[in-house]
């Protein structure tokens, strides 16, 4: 994993799970566009995340048993022709299959991991897959910002469009300058599937690692669904444009974790975990104070994306270690436990909100965060 390689997993995975997120600042356009509500418009998100989780199940597995160097550009090129029909979509029935095709292409980012993994040695690992994961949560952030800004000045289908144009560029870089490694076992498709389960079933730590994920990914989509609620409330008031440049400050946050995968590769990654949490527990603190305070809110969503990145590079790295042989199944398993957390998180946001406004969406975070903290010290002896 040279630097120019690293960097290139980086962008083509933030790039690759960015177009998952594109859709969710254009919804009230489509919606105007395409002659649908707002609620039917909303479906759009759902069908993407539908197909994301069937391709994680269904697709990332084969990172063990085929060439990566030609089933991830394979898979970009599938996800440009996926953008490529949302652009022209003439109708709203389409253009929801086609986010479905979408989420179930876009897994090339979940390959792209495992891979960086298995071309570093242990001792850089954790610094590598510290850029290369820091690289995914940019593009979730960096979605929502980019995806609004086109389409305020060249309409919802060109960002579709030019999101195709950027697969099919990262797909002809992985395809010339990707190594080649060796096939991890030669299992049959069934084989490979079942053998996910097995994975979870027999090895303890990466359950407890799951659970980890599980409970980040939760919070983090419960502070970032609610907060669109809050900042277009009675108190803030704010455009939806100017609550799509709130993920500037998540980047910086973002940026500011990648130093996670140096701690893990000094062998400090139990420490660094429960220091994680920590910081997520005050962020939360942080964000009920940004209810009526922007100062406080801004340092609450810089604290919460440097805890829960921190969390997910420390999580996928020591992920990772636990088999050499099968780490895009490991990785299967272990962001098919994140999804799982993203649609719990995505659905309390609502309820919530609703019930309770900003102050039971913080406590339920801080809560939560808690939870993992108290997870974190009675699990340090298995996982050291």
């Amino acid at each position: 994993m040279t630097r120019t390689l690293t960097l290139l997993f980086a962008v083509a995975g933030g790039a690759a799970v960015g177009n998952l997120y594109y859709v969710q600042p254009l919804l009230a356009v489509i919606a105007t566009s395409l002659h649908v509500s707002s609620a039917t418009a909303g479906l759009l998100v759902t069908a993407t995340q539908v197909g994301y989780a069937a391709g994680i199940v269904l697709i990332v597995p084969l990172g063990d048993v085929r060439n990566r160097r030609r089933l991830i550009p394979l898979m970009m090129g599938a996800s440009a022709l996926a953008l490529a029909l949302c652009a022209a979509a003439p109708t709203f029935a389409v253009l929801a299959v086609a986010m479905v095709l979408v989420g179930v292409t876009t897994v090339s980012g979940q390959i792209l991991t495992p891979f960086a993994g298995d071309l570093t040695d242990d001792s850089d690992r954790g610094r590598v897959l510290g850029i290369v994961v820091s690289g995914l949560l940019t593009g979730i952030l960096g979605a929502r910002i980019i995806g609004g800004l086109i389409a305020g000045a060249a309409g919802w289908r060109t960002v579709f469009a030019i999101a195709a144009g950027l697969m099919v560029v990262l797909a002809a870089l992985l395809w010339r300058l990707a190594p080649t490694l060796p096939p991890k076992t030669t299992a049959g498709y069934g084989s490979l599937l079942r053998s996910v389960a097995t994975l979870v079933r027999h090895e303890a730590r990466l359950r407890i690692l799951m659970a980890f994920g599980m409970i980040s990914m939760a919070t983090f989509t419960l502070f970032w669904t609610a907060l669109t609620f809050l900042l277009s409330d009675q108190h803030y008031r704010y455009s939806p444009t100017v609550i799509g440049l709130f993920g500037l400050a998540g980047l910086v946050g973002t940026l500011a974790a990648q130093g996670a995968g140096r701690l893990h590769d000094k062998g400090w990654s139990n420490a660094a975990t429960g220091v994680s949490w920590a910081v997520t527990v005050l962020a939360w603190l942080f964000s009920e104070l940004g209810r009526v305070s922007l100062g406080w809110l801004l340092a609450g969503v810089v604290v919460l994306d440097v805890g829960s990145q921190a969390q997910r590079i420390l999580n996928q790295t020591r992920a990772f270690a636990l088999s050499d042989q099968a780490r895009s199944r490991v990785n299967t398993a272990y962001v098919a436990g994140n999804f799982v957390g993203a649609a719990l998180g995505s659905l309390a946001a609502s309820l919530l909100w609703s019930t309770g406004g900003w102050t039971a969406v913080s406590i339920t975070g801080g809560a939560l965060s808690l939870l993992a903290l108290l997870l974190w010290a009675v699990t340090l002896p298995r996982m050291r």
